[in-house]
């Protein structure tokens, strides 16, 4: 059964290396697929590989009815396109790289969806977005604090701690999506 995979987790958890590590190790033929983000985030701002638009772009693209999820965070807007209900119809699985503030709206689109979140330790958490040198000291603290307080419950979330080395996360990673996919 095609399964929606909605990875989700604070910022500086490695979702985006995880996710990579896992395209690149994926067998060929393998019945998943990894839903590409549109984002009002110039592409040379670095992160994820992610579709990047303008906000009127965005804008429009919502107005039609493009995206089948779409949210704010962090002063940016995201959206996932139609295109992941054609994937699931055809009976592929899909990746989606989405939010914690998000999920229950996400699950009400897509029932069956199952959330994956990846965890990382405080301390390992504030070196990471300490060393990407994206956020000002003052918006690290505020991550952190969002990441310590932020609570996500959902009755088939699956969590996978990537405090250790990349290898580690992806491999638990992998597995899930390999032992839940078509």
């Amino acid at each position: 059964m095609p399964t929606l995979f909605y990875v989700i987790g604070p910022s500086g958890a490695g979702k985006d290396s995880l996710l990579g590590h896992c395209r690149a190790a994926l067998p060929d033929g393998a019945p998943l697929v990894f839903a590409h983000r549109y984002i009002t985030r110039p592409l040379e701002a670095g992160g994820e590989n992610h579709v990047a638009l303008t906000p009127a772009e965005f804008a429009t693209r919502q107005a039609h009815g493009a995206f089948c999820l779409h949210w704010d965070g962090n002063g940016l807007r995201y959206g996932i396109g139609t295109e992941v209900r054609d994937w699931l119809a055809a009976g592929l699985s899909v990746v989606v790289n989405g939010s914690r503030g998000y999920l229950d709206q996400a699950s009400a689109r897509f029932p069956d969806l199952v959330p994956v979140l990846i965890t990382v330790q405080p301390e390992i958490l504030r070196g990471r977005l300490e060393g990407r040198g994206r956020e000002t000291a003052a918006e690290i603290e505020r991550r952190l604090t969002r990441a310590a307080a932020f609570t996500v419950t959902h009755p088939r979330l699956i969590r996978i701690d990537n405090s250790g080395p990349l290898d580690q996360g992806a491999a638990a990673l992998l597995a899930v999506l390999q032992g839940q996919s078509g």
